[in-house]
């Protein structure tokens, strides 16, 4: 996005002058030659991979304007890499094409870019720990450009893509708009490249699970039938994660997920103290024997049932039993993240559980930040940038956004199947189409020390799903031993790989 297109209109500058100064930015995006350049990568067996790489836009026409019909209501900026052998380009009749983005909603790409799937890779500390600068990209020898090519997606505001207008980024800027703006983006990258002909692929991270899952029933209305969507870290139904107001679902999903990262950081005893496996495996079983009746009775409890579930929680997620019963046997996560290393000075984070951070001298219990992505973030938005900007040649008269805050702020999370007081949902959307869709395939994955989307959740989500065990085996789900960016840890970034090229081959 550009510098200010998240910011106000110029000061002295009118609302019409605004809009056209909107509109032309977009146009002259859109009127840009995209950067194009080559590279290699040396894969696994010492085989080198040949690619081409663009960086462009495409124009997403949503009719937003009465007074611009049929012009360009947002750029989208994608960047694709295409194989070659022997110089010559894919056969579109058989090289698969696989679409990428993450989630947020309001983050850029750059995640899946250049964490695992591109043929540059920001390499990361194994415990998920920040490294020291300076920050660039290396070779990724387990790029998923092996089995597709690939096409990385920056949705509206994030990334370099902004909109044409304030109707337009309102519309975008919803479940169902940037869906629409998406699936717009899919259809004209294949327009324009002539690639019609190949097998189309998702993957869609976090808030780009609950996007890709609505993509897979949008793009068949527009006679895309995918072959596969790859989910990495679940968001599909938002009830699962939210702790807000008197819903039980999250409180009871969160806890083999908090006993895992317990154990990790040396609270646990006897028995549960072995392995994250055992701590996770007790947690589920206490979940779906004891303590979903437990909430589910409320104030009815006895006094003594309550003490008794508050002291096995204890024992499970290594919290105080006292604490729990202070919050009513419900521990949201900003409670386990400022608690569980109270007495260490440290809090948790939540999209990588291994981290930790440092408390203020205060000690105030307030979660005020999260160690876990912002051991990411920087080393992500440094890199990015130099690769952008030095290796592919990008203008670097705009900023690249890897979070938009006003995205993020500005969400409506309204949408077709939860209309008025409900949660988002795109589970449903998935299972429609895989049953529309016979030769649809659904690929999941699920970290253990993922407190943003954890694997319980994801499990819960697919277990909901309306379909039959004849469809619901088109569906594989795997596990790792890192958080919601799996593929950070060397051992997950190479599993990971496996087991997409194990599902691939049916």
């Amino acid at each position: 996005m550009t510098e200010s297109a998240d910011k106000i209109a110029p000061s002295g500058t009118t609302a019409d002058e605004e809009k056209k100064r909107m509109r032309e930015r977009v146009e002259a995006l859109l009127k840009r030659t995209p950067s194009v350049s080559t590279g290699k990568v040396a894969l696994d067996g010492k085989k080198t991979l040949s690619y081409s790489v663009s960086a462009g836009f495409v124009p997403i026409v949503a009719n937003m304007s009465d007074t611009h019909k049929g012009e360009a209501d947002a750029a989208l900026f994608l960047t694709s890499y295409t194989r070659h052998v022997k110089g010559v380009a894919p056969d579109p009749a058989t090289r698969p094409l696989l679409f990428a983005f993450n989630g947020g909603p309001g983050s850029s790409s750059i995640w899946l870019h250049l964490g695992a799937l591109g043929p540059k890779r920001l390499a990361i500390n194994d415990d998920g720990t920040m490294p020291p600068p300076p920050y660039a990209v290396q070779d990724n020898p387990n790029t998923w450009l092996a089995h597709f090519d690939l096409v990385f997606i920056d949705p509206p505001h994030t990334g370099y893509s902004i909109t044409a207008s304030d109707a337009a980024r309102k519309k975008m800027f919803s479940v169902d708009g940037d869906v629409e703006a998406l699936a717009e983006g899919i259809r004209a990258y294949l327009t324009r490249t002539q690639r019609w002909g190949s097998p189309i692929y998702l993957a869609g991270e976090s808030y780009g699970t609950t996007r890709g899952a609505a993509l897979a029933d949008k793009l068949l209305d527009l006679g895309i039938a995918l072959a596969g969507v790859i989910l990495v870290s679940c968001a599909m139904d938002i009830q699962s994660l939210d702790f807000e107001g008197k819903n039980d679902l999250a409180y009871s999903l969160f806890v083999p997920g908090f006993a895992a990262t317990a154990q990790y950081h040396g609270k646990l005893k006897g028995p549960l103290a072995k392995s994250g496996a055992a701590a996770r495996l007790a947690a589920e079983e206490f979940v779906t024997a004891e303590y979903l009746a437990a909430l589910h009775l409320g104030a009815r409890l006895p006094t003594a049932r309550r003490k008794q579930i508050a002291q096995r929680l204890s024992e499970l997620i290594g919290l105080p039993a006292q604490l729990i019963l202070d919050n009513d046997l419900r521990v949201s996560d900003g409670t386990f993240f400022a608690e569980l290393l109270r007495d260490e000075g440290k809090i948790v984070g939540r999209l990588e559980s291994r981290v930790t951070g440092p408390l203020g001298a205060k000690k105030s219990r307030a979660w005020d930040f999260d160690p876990g992505i912002e051991a990411l973030v920087g080393p992500y938005t440094m890199a990015a940038n130099a690769y952008f900007q030095s290796s592919l040649g990008i203008a670097s008269d705009q900023k690249y956004a890897v979070f938009s805050d006003i995205a993020h702020k500005e969400w409506n999370w309204l949408q077709g199947e939860s209309k008025g007081n409900s949660y988002t949902t795109t589970s449903n959307s998935l299972a429609r189409a895989l049953r529309r869709n016979p030769h649809l395939r659904v690929l999941v994955a699920s970290g253990y020390y993922d407190l943003g989307t954890p694997y319980s959740a994801s499990d819960w989500s697919l277990a909901r799903l309306d379909l039959t065990p004849e469809v619901m085996s088109r569906i594989t789900h795997h596990y790792y031993d890192a958080g919601h960016m799996m593929y950070t840890r060397t051992d997950d970034l190479l599993k990971l790989e496996a087991d997409l090229k194990r599902w691939l081959q049916g």
